[in-house]
C-alpha cells in the first residue's frame, strides 16, 4: 500500500507542477507536526520531489519555498501544542507509554535552546518533538520564530538537494552508467539495512537486557532440571549476566532461523524462488565497471585476506598471555571451517549457472568471514564503554554485507547460500561467544589488538583485491551460447533472429544493434584503423576517475563501456568527427555460434557528444539519439569487405552484415 501511495504521489506532482506546491507544503507540514512527523515518510518523498526539480518538472525555488513554509507551519503547531498543554502532555498517549519520545528532545533543548532547534530540524527522531519542548518550556516567540524560520529554510534546501542533483545529472549518467548506478544504489540499500539491523537490534537488547535477565531467572527457578544450565549463564551476581542473556536469546533466534532455512532448502532440493529472482535481477545489472568493483569486494573473504589478520591477532593474544581468548577464537575458526565444508558436501543443491564448481550451501566464504569478524567483535566489545560496544558489530555487519552482495552479484552463490552462511556463522560464534564470556574474567587493553586486526585486514584486502579481480571474473561467467547456425543460414535469413536492440529497462538505452559481423575481428580492426578509427581499451575505474579532470581534453577522455546482457564490448573503436563529436563502434558476442567455428558478433555504431553534467563536475561522452550518420559513415568505411544490409523486422532499423573472411575459407576463431 505504501509504495503504491508513494508512486502515485510522485506521479501526481510531476503532472501538476504548480498545484504540487500544496502537496510539498503538506508533506513538510506533516513531517514537522508532533507525533505525525514520526510516521510520515517525508525523506523519500522529498528526494523524489528533488529528482523532479532536477528533471525540470518543478521550479526549484518554488519547491524550496513551499517545503520551508510547510515545515515552519508544522513546527508552529508543535510549539503551540507544547505551550498549550505544558507538562501535562506527558500524561497523554503515546508519551505516557513512550516517554523517550520527549526525553531525547528535552535533553538536547536543555543543553542549548537555540542550537537545539537548528540541530533537531535535521534529526528525524527528534524533529517533531523539540518545538513542542520549546513550547512546554515557554520559550518566547520572539526568540523561537527567527531560529525556526532559518532552520526550516536551510532544511528544505538541504533535503531537496540530493534528489535535485540526482535528477539534474540522471539523463547524462543513465545514458552510459545506468546499470552501474543501480548496482551502487542497491549496495547502498543493503549497507543501510545492515547498519540499521545491527544498531537497532543492539539498542533493543540494551534497553531490555534487565527484563530478559529477570525472565530468564524466573524461568530457571520454575524449571529446575534445565534451569540449572540457564542459571549458570544468568547468575545475577556476575556483571556479565546481561550480556550472556542477550547472546543466549540471539543464539536461540538465529538457530531457529538457520534450521528453518536448512529445512526449506533440503525439502525443495533446488534453488528457492527468491534465489532465482535475485539471480536474474543481478544478471540483468551486470556491467563492466560494477563487475570489477564487485570482484574486488568478493575477494575480501579469501583466505589470503582473512588468515593474516586473524593470525596476527591470535599471535598478539598469545603474546599477551590471553590463552583463553585465543583458544576460543581458534576453535571458532577451525570448527566453523569443518562444519561448513561438511554441510556443503552433504547438501546437494544445483549451483548458479555462473558458478561452475566449488560452491554450495552454505557459502563457506561468507560463513568464515562472519565467524572471523563476529567472534573478534564479541572479543573486544566487552572492553568498550556503553554504546561504543556496537561499533565492532557494525564493522562485522558492513564487511559481511559487502562480501555477500558482491558474491551474489557475480553469481557465485544463491541468496540462500549467503543467508545460510551468515546464520550459520552467527550461530556458531554465539556458541563460542557464550562459552568465552562465561569463563573470562580478566579485561585487557583492546586498542592495540583492534589496530592489529583491522589494519592487517585492510592492507591484505587492498593488496589482494586488484590481483584477484581478473581470476574471479573468469570464474563466474555465464555459460556460452548453445545455439548453432550455419554461416549461409545467418547471411540469408538467420540474422533476423538475432537481437535487434539492447535489452535495457529504459527505452533510451535500448540502442539498435545495427551491425552483425561473422569472422575474426583483427581483419575488421585493421581495416578500420586504416580509415582513422582507433581502438580504445575497456575503461576501468582509473579512467572513470579521470572524468573529474576538467583539464584533460575531451578527445582523451574515455568512452565508458556498455554491456549486452552480462558482457562488455569485446571491441570498442572511436573516431573524431567535425564539431567535436565522436563516432563509436561497439561489438559484443552474439547469442549464437557459427557451425564452422567462426565467431559471430552483434554491435552498434553511435555518435557521441561530450557533456559536463552535474554543474560541470565531470565529463561524459553521451550517445545521441540519431546515429544514422554514424551508420552511413561506417558503411562507407567498410567498402572492400563483403557486406549486405536489410531492415530488421523487429526494430525496423537497417542492419549491416559484414564478413571478415571469404565464405567457406575456414580458419579458427580468435
Amino acid at each position: 500500500m505504501l509504495p503504491e501511495f508513494f508512486e502515485n504521489t510522485v506521479a501526481w506532482i510531476g503532472d501538476h507542477p504548480l498545484a504540487a506546491g500544496l502537496v510539498i507544503f503538506l508533506i513538510a507540514f506533516a513531517d514537522s507536526v508532533i507525533i505525525l512527523g514520526a510516521v510520515v515518510p517525508a525523506l523519500p518523498l522529498l528526494f523524489a520531489i528533488g529528482v523532479l526539480i532536477g528533471l525540470g518538472e518543478i521550479s526549484g525555488p518554488y519547491a524550496v519555498a513551499c517545503a520551508a513554509l510547510g515545515a515552519f507551519a508544522g513546527d508552529g503547531v508543535s510549539y503551540w501544542v507544547g505551550r498549550r498543554w505544558g507538562g501535562s502532555l506527558r500524561q497523554v498517549w503515546p508519551f505516557h507509554r513512550y516517554p523517550q519520545l520527549l526525553d531525547r528532545g528535552e535533553v538536547l533543548f536543555r543543553r542549548n535552546e537555540l542550537k537545539s532547534i537548528l540541530i533537531a530540524r535535521y534529526v528525524g527522531a527528534i524533529r517533531p518533538f523539540v518545538p513542542a519542548i520549546a513550547g512546554i518550556a515557554k520559550m518566547p516567540l520572539r526568540r523561537y520564530l527567527p531560529v525556526s524560520l532559518v532552520a526550516c529554510i536551510s532544511w528544505a534546501a538541504l533535503f531537496l538537494a540530493p534528489g535535485w542533483i540526482f535528477g539534474a545529472s540522471y539523463d547524462a549518467v543513465a545514458a552510459v552508467a545506468d546499470r552501474l548506478a543501480l548496482v551502487l544504489g542497491a549496495l547502498a540499500v543493503v549497507l543501510a539495512l545492515a547498519w540499521a539491523l545491527v544498531v537497532y537490534t543492539y539498542r533493543w537488547f540494551d534497553a531490555h537486557a534487565n527484563k530478559l535477565l529477570a525472565r530468564g531467572l524466573a524461568w530457571s527457578r520454575a524449571h529446575p532440571v534445565f534451569g540449572r544450565y540457564a542459571g549458570a549463564l544468568i547468575d545475577p551476581r556476575r556483571p556479565e549476566s546481561a550480556s550472556l542473556a542477550i547472546l543466549a536469546v540471539c543464539l536461540l533466534a538465529i538457530a531457529w532461523a538457520w534450521f528453518a532455512l536448512l529445512t526449506t532448502v533440503l525439502m525443495r532440493g533446488e534453488p528457492l524462488m527468491v534465489d532465482l529472482s535475485v539471480y536474474e535481477t543481478m544478471i540483468a545489472l551486470r556491467n563492466p565497471l560494477a563487475d570489477r568493483l564487485m570482484a574486488g569486494l568478493a575477494s575480501i573473504g579469501d583466505a589470503v585476506v582473512l588468515v593474516p589478520a586473524a593470525g596476527l591477532a591470535l599471535l598478539w593474544l598469545v603474546w599477551r598471555r590471553r590463552f583463553l581468548a585465543a583458544a576460543h577464537w581458534l576453535a571458532a575458526l577451525a570448527f566453523g571451517l569443518v562444519l561448513t565444508a561438511g554441510l556443503e558436501a552433504v547438501i546437494d543443491v544445483p549451483r548458479p549457472p555462473t558458478a561452475h564448481s566449488g560452491f554450495g550451501f552454505p557459502s563457506m566464504t561468507v560463513t568464515m568471514t562472519t565467524i572471523t569478524f563476529g567472534f573478534f567483535a564479541v572479543l573486544i566489545a566487552r572492553e568498550l564503554p556503553g554504546r561504543n560496544r556496537v561499533w565492532p558489530y557494525l564493522v562485522t555487519g558492513v564487511t559481511v554485507s559487502l562480501l555477500g552482495f558482491a558474491r551474489i552479484y557475480l553469481g557465485a552463490h544463491w541468496l540462500s547460500d549467503v543467508v545460510g552462511g551468515v546464520l550459520l556463522g552467527v550461530a556458531w560464534l554465539l556458541v563460542l561467544g557464550l562459552a568465552y564470556r562465561r569463563h573470562v574474567a580478566r579485561s585487557f587493553w583492546m586498542r592495540p589488538l583492534s589496530l592489529v586486526f583491522y589494519i592487517t585486514f585492510a592492507v591484505a584486502a587492498a593488496w589482494h583485491a586488484p590481483r584477484a579481480v581478473d581470476r574471479l571474473l573468469a570464474d563466474f561467467v555465464p555459460p556460452p551460447p548453445t545455439r548453432v547456425i550455419t554461416e549461409a543460414g545467418w547471411w540469408d535469413t538467420a540474422w533476423k533472429t538475432l537481437p535487434s536492440r539492447r535489452n535495457e529497462r529504459s527505452a533510451d538505452l535500448r540502442w539498435p544493434l545495427d551491425l552483425q559481423v561473422a569472422g575474426p575481428l583483427p581483419p575488421l580492426r585493421v581495416h578500420l584503423e586504416q580509415r582513422g578509427w582507433v581502438v580504445q581499451p575497456q575503461a576501468d575505474w582509473v579512467a572513470v576517475l579521470g572524468l573529474l579532470d576538467d583539464d584533460t581534453p575531451a578527445s582523451e577522455q574515455a568512452v565508458l563501456p556498455a554491456a549486452l546482457d552480462t558482457e562488455a564490448e569485446v571491441l570498442l573503436m572511436r573516431r573524431p568527427t567535425d564539431g567535436g563529436h565522436e563516432q563509436v563502434l561497439r561489438l559484443w558476442h552474439a547469442p549464437a555460434l557459427l557451425e564452422s567455428g567462426e565467431p559471430l558478433w552483434v554491435g552498434t555504431v553511435q555518435t557521441l557528444d561530450y557533456t559536463r553534467p552535474l554543474f560541470g563536475l565531470f565529463g561524459l561522452w553521451q550517445p545521441q539519439t540519431d546515429a544514422h550518420d554514424a551508420w552511413l559513415a561506417l558503411r562507407a568505411d567498410l567498402a572492400g569487405l563483403e557486406t549486405a544490409e536489410a531492415v530488421h523486422p523487429q526494430s525496423g532499423v537497417a542492419v549491416l552484415r559484414v564478413r571478415t573472411r571469404e565464405p567457406g575459407s575456414g580458419g579458427s576463431a580468435r
